[in-house]
């Protein structure tokens, strides 16, 4: 698998979908380009790497794929999207991952967006280069173009025919299809496909097998050094005093030490150490007597955060308005029951295998950045800020060891940046996997508060209160949005609330979010591996399971009744059909999984259902987990994960099930492993022999489902993460009687449940 950078082409201004003739090899590249005029097209050279993909003369199609591989195998999905309009031979698909290119608009992979926002794009840009290329060859054989068809690269009609790789050697006259015409394409339709909807085995297989594939961490540049962050013993606020690095300097191989400013503030007290090898810096960095001031957050706790939570949503003053559908107050206040609880997540930290590094070598000006990037487009706006600009800048995109979120951040790369600006050498800048920890921008703990007024055995009011710190406060400030008050002052953090409001059909809901600063300054958030915030559907799927033992009703049935898909919950866009089609995934796994027959002493299953991500682009998802607890000590055993997911029209289902799979199993260690802790105004965790997420020998038996439709793809952003907690939690409180309200669940805390 190659990496290489995008060109980048100068004095564009019009936008076409091109088909250019390179003069110097047989290669058509084929894409959305700005041209001054279209007809300079004959005369100009080709643009490689061009937009979506290049075809050559033996017939293979290279696909430009601008979205981050960080496991998930989305080059292969985005390849296997534009092969199907194309009409080429699998077998003949490749890919190779672009860099930065400004042509491209915004370069950003999370969010489950990348199936979501560029299936129709990717679909159009195979199906105008198959146009081409059919006008191509009625030009040259005679006739119309209504007069040939294609197949596997293999163009017939009118008694002949003609590759796809021979027009490439033979050249073909530019061809520029304007927008209007891109957009009248006819698309096939879901039972004409024979590449979407198939399963292939993801091209970036072979080569990881092999040990061939390239990470950032391999990269190698001649004459590079060394360089590693020592960190403070706070995660956020401290400032370095003075270092003694005498004791390292009578090491060989060591070359200095600087004290980092961080100008985007991102990380603070940190030491870098720069040597011949990483090996030298690790045991020279070990040897530095650093003196700090610790800040104003060395003394805060993790109690002292969910302290400030309960403050705020007792207070309710300081919240933003998210919903507010109905009178909650009136409905409350009419209600024949109220019912509360109230739940809480700890920090989660991101853990990719390959830690945080980068590699830039300046070169006449030019900054060469060899890295793994989620957020490229934000990265170069960062490089833009420290003076960079943009033709200064050439991004080698390696495939990822590991995101989930993590490497949206961009930090160690403006570092290894400044770094090699200020040594004047090419500078390998390596996270240790400590340090790695410690930086990290961790899932925010959160408070969360439910209240449901009950009429008449039905929910009629529903009042959902969120303290947390946010992520746009601190990555993305311009991102922040007016809530439904009016009131300037108050500002809604999506990525943190997103998941609060659920798909059951209720008339009078409210959702009130709170920033929690002692979390904010102490805990610089980040989002981590999934689209909606896990903690608020653990809490609403638990407080369902609650408010269905009050009413002395079957949890699946108060489900059933509340999704209805009425007003907003019949969805639109990609999320059309809303709450039925939740509703069948739920079906599915009750189903499927015996919920509801008899079960062994002191077993029960459990539901969820959730949407998964964000209302725009809902994951279908439901859970049934079957669970055995030992009533005398708490200890519990998840024997069974029975799940289905429906994200639309699916690409590559053995890819799509893996997802899911691997997200199931993370649920699972969120739920009931990972920990880090906080104290003394730092995760405590700082390597897996502390922070132990799930291992094989926690892994259940596991019946996944997913579910292709005709639905526009919203997306596979690891959909079951969400649903698994909740699951677990109500399959204990059905198995036992103990309701346990915070994350992780443990069997201290289901024992002190059951006695409480």
């Amino acid at each position: 698998m190659n990496i290489q950078n995008s060109k980048k082409p100068n004095g564009l201004t019009r936008r076409a979908f091109l088909v250019r003739s390179s003069a110097s090899t047989a290669v058509l590249s084929m894409g959305f380009g700005f041209v001054p005029e279209l007809a300079n097209a004959a005369t100009d050279g080709v643009i490689s790497p061009n937009m979506y993909f290049d075809l050559d003369s033996d017939g293979k199609v290279k696909v430009y794929v601008t979205k981050a591989e960080m496991g998930q195998h989305i080059g292969t999905a985005l390849a296997q999207i534009l092969a199907e309009e194309l009409e080429v031979a699998w077998e003949d698909v490749s890919v190779e991952y672009v860099g930065y290119d400004p042509r491209y608009g915004f370069h950003f992979t999370a969010g489950s967006y990348s199936v979501n926002w560029t299936f129709d794009l990717m679909s159009r840009a195979g199906a105008a280069g198959r146009i081409a290329l059919i006008e191509a060859a009625a030009e040259k054989l005679g006739g119309s173009t209504a007069d040939y068809s294609v197949s596997k690269g293999l163009i017939t009609g009118n008694g002949q025919s003609i590759t796809y790789g021979e027009l490439a050697a033979m050249g073909i006259e530019p061809r520029a299809l304007d927008e209007d015409e891109m957009g009248a394409i006819t698309l096939k339709s879901p039972d004409q496909r024979t590449i979407v909807g198939t399963s292939v085995q993801a091209l970036d297989i072979p080569a990881k097998t092999r040990g061939e594939a390239k990470y950032a961490i391999d990269a190698m540049v001649d004459g590079m050094v060394y360089a590693m962050p020592v960190t403070a013993p706070v995660r956020a606020g401290a400032t370095v005093k003075s270092v003694d690095d005498s004791a390292a300097k009578d090491m060989p191989g060591y070359i200095k030490h600087l004290i980092f400013s961080d100008p985007f503030g991102l990380q603070t007290g940190l030491v870098v150490v720069v040597a011949d090898s990483y090996w030298t810096a690790n045991q020279a960095a070990q040897k530095l007597v650093i003196d700090y001031d610790l800040g104003p957050n060395a003394n805060v706790s993790l109690a002292d955060i969910h302290a400030e939570g309960d403050r705020l949503l007792a207070d309710r003053s300081a919240g933003s308005l998210f919903v507010n559908d109905g009178d909650v107050d009136t409905a409350m206040a009419a209600a024949d029951q109220v019912i509360e609880a109230e739940f809480t997540t700890g920090p989660n930290l991101h853990m990719q295998l390959e830690p945080l590094n980068a590699t830039v070598e300046i070169i006449d000006g030019v900054h060469h950045i060899h890295t793994g990037c989620q957020f490229q487009t934000a990265l170069v706006g960062m490089l833009g800020a420290l003076g960079i600009t943009e033709d200064k800048i050439v991004i080698h995109q390696y495939l990822l060891g590991g995101g989930f979120g993590r490497r949206a951040d961009p930090d160690e790369v403006f570092m290894a940046v400044l770094l090699a600006q200020e040594l004047g050498t090419p500078v390998k800048f390596l996270y240790s996997r400590e340090a790695d920890l410690h930086t990290d921008f961790s899932r925010p703990a959160v408070n969360i508060k439910l209240m449901a007024g009950i009429k008449d055995g039905s929910i009629d009011a529903w009042d959902h209160l969120s303290a947390s710190a946010w992520y746009f406060m601190r990555a993305a400030p311009a991102n922040l949005t007016p809530d439904l008050s009016g009131d300037p002052e108050k500002l809604i953090d999506v990525p943190t609330i997103s998941g609060a409001e659920h798909w059951y059909t209720i008339p009078n809901q409210r959702i009130l979010q709170f920033n929690n600063a002692v979390a904010q300054a102490a805990t610089p958030p980040g989002v981590l591996r999934s689209v909606s915030a896990g903690c608020q559907c653990f809490a609403i799927e638990s407080f369902i399971d609650e408010i269905a033992a009050v009413l002395d009703e079957d949890p699946a049935d108060l489900r059933r009744r509340m999704l209805d898909g009425a007003g907003k919950n019949a969805g639109e866009g990609p999320s059309a059909g809303g709450a039925l089609r939740l509703a069948d995934s739920l079906n599915s796994v009750i189903e499927r999984s015996g919920y509801g027959s008899e079960q062994p002493e002191n077993t029960a299953i459990g539901l969820a259902s959730v949407p998964s991500q964000e209302r725009i682009n809902a994951a279908w998802t439901a859970c049934a987990a079957n669970v055995t607890v030992d009533k005398a000590t708490g200890e519990f055993k998840v024997n069974k994960l029975t799940i289905t997911t429906e994200p639309g029209t699916i690409i590559n289902p053995d890819g799509v099930k893996a997802q899911a799979m691997g997200s199931a199993m993370w649920g699972l260690s969120l739920a009931i492993k990972e920990d880090p802790k906080f104290e003394n105004g730092n995760h405590v965790a700082n390597n897996f022999d502390v922070y132990t997420p799930a291992r094989m020998s926690d892994l259940p038996e596991l019946d996944i489902e997913v579910v292709s439709t005709d639905n526009y793809p919203t997306g596979m952003g690891e959909p079951a993460t969400t649903v698994v907690a909740p699951a677990i939690a109500n399959a204990i409180f059905a198995a036992c009687g103990a309701r346990v309200r915070s994350l992780p669940i443990t069997a201290a805390k289901v024992l002190a449940a059951m006695n409480a």
